[in-house]
């Protein structure tokens, strides 16, 4: 069973988290962050991992900290939901469209945290989108995610212009790329590394 379950208490936030990745992407998600709350939804969604998260913060000073935190948490999950990783196909790739916009993403479940972010337009990263999610936290909630699940990711924004749209597509790419990542390989049952160990 690929199942985990995390949490966090800091003074700046509460998290608990847990995950299957083996589902059929139903979620149940409150971050006290709207826009946050959609995004995840759509990440467990279309990568078919099941969701629980519940997130309460400090979101009267900003935002930040809350979907700093679950992503951490969210990937802490993630990371030890994988396990030793045998059997995976490792390698994930996805581009998805919503309207105008065009993301991609590749992703290496390497074990060796790394994000490159590119292509949003300038400006994006100062949108403030429903009322409470600054453009700027799709590359932090991603890189965080990332990093503490041991991933490698490039994520690209290929064009966009509805700031809303821009970071849908760049979360449901994700989504997708990670879904392909973690799904078992019929052919191999190994570690998909030369090394033995991911």
């Amino acid at each position: 069973m690929r199942q985990a379950q995390r949490s966090r208490e800091t003074s700046e936030s509460s998290v608990s988290v847990s995950i299957d990745l083996d589902g059929t992407g139903q979620s149940e998600i409150s971050t006290s962050v709207p826009f946050f709350d959609h995004m995840l939804t759509a990440l467990s969604k279309h990568s078919l991992i099941d969701m629980e998260i519940k997130a309460e913060g400090d979101t009267h000073i900003d935002v930040h900290h809350t979907v700093e935190d679950t992503s951490i948490v969210l990937g802490q999950a993630l990371g030890e939901a994988l396990g030793d990783k045998a059997g995976i196909r490792r390698y994930g790739h996805a581009a998805v469209p919503l309207d105008e916009s065009l993301a991609r993403c590749v992703i290496d479940v390497s074990g060796r945290p790394y994000f490159v972010h590119v292509g949003e337009p300038e400006g994006q990263q100062y949108h403030l989108i429903g009322g409470h999610f600054t453009g700027s936290m799709t590359s932090h909630a991603l890189e965080s995610l990332a990093f503490h699940a041991g991933l490698t990711v490039h994520l690209d924004l290929l064009r966009g212009r509805d700031p809303h749209h821009i970071v849908e597509a760049q979360f449901k790419a994700f989504a997708r790329a990670l879904r392909e990542a973690i799904e078992f390989d019929a052919r191999n049952s190994t570690v998909p590394s030369t090394k033995g160990v991911l």
